[in-house]
């Protein structure tokens, strides 16, 4: 198990925006962490109210959205519009190119969310969107599947060969990881103790195949799981 404090993670202040780099991103540059197999960017972005990214174009990447707090609205020249809230997971495929914008339209309440690139195994495809909830219910003392390459048990799909899961554990809630090939654990926020060290808001721990681990709740805590081939 290789951890990545949450402290050590790259950092940038807009002033309507902060944010934290996983991995290397824009400005920060770190060559021991330009990603994890597929998985490319892992953003903690905090969005004043009234701001956001103005349309933007991508290609050839999966972007992942996942809402901490407040509402997202998300708009791109496919024609989709939607908020995001608490809950939600959304994948784009920008494939050939997209344009898209995400903004904190609350002028009281800001707006904290990951935004997640993956790799894709095809390029060029066309672009695609996909947008559901996933109850809190689904999630807590247990990991659900929220996106896979097949869409399965009713997860968000994706152009890659990964399988992200979300699981909310309350203090002394334990349980065991699913199978995983590679794997990149994320802290969304709160503690938990994996095999025996404690992790908090931020935090990360990567693994390689064969390797098993369990997450035992410390203090509540919301957590994402990524397996990788």
């Amino acid at each position: 198990m290789h951890i990545r404090r949450s402290n050590e993670r790259g950092y940038a202040d807009h002033g309507w925006l902060r944010s934290y780099h996983t991995f290397s991103f824009a400005n920060y540059r770190d060559p021991n962490y330009m990603g994890f197999r597929a998985l490319r960017v892992i953003n903690e972005d905090r969005v004043t109210p009234g701001n956001g990214f103005g349309a933007h174009p991508h290609r050839d990447m999966e972007i992942i959205s996942y809402v901490l707090e407040g509402e997202m609205e998300h708009r791109d020249n496919m024609g989709n519009g939607e908020v995001m809230r608490p809950g939600d997971v959304q994948r784009m495929s920008a494939g050939t190119g997209v344009l898209h914008s995400e903004f904190n339209h609350s002028k009281e309440n800001g707006l904290h969310f990951l935004q997640i690139w993956i790799e894709p195994a095809k390029r060029g495809i066309a672009p695609s969107y996909e947008q559901k909830a996933f109850p809190a219910t689904e999630r807590q003392g247990q990991w659900r599947l929220v996106v896979s390459q097949q869409g399965r048990e009713g997860s968000v799909s994706v152009n890659q060969d990964v399988n992200l899961y979300a699981g909310l554990f309350d203090a002394g809630e334990q349980v065991d990881a699913p199978a995983t090939r590679y794997a990149w654990l994320h802290v969304v926020k709160g503690t938990v103790d994996i095999n025996g060290e404690t992790l908090s808001t931020g935090d990360a721990a990567a693994f390689q195949p064969g390797e098993t681990f369990s997450v035992t709740g410390k203090q509540p805590a919301e957590v994402l799981l990524f397996d990788l081939a």
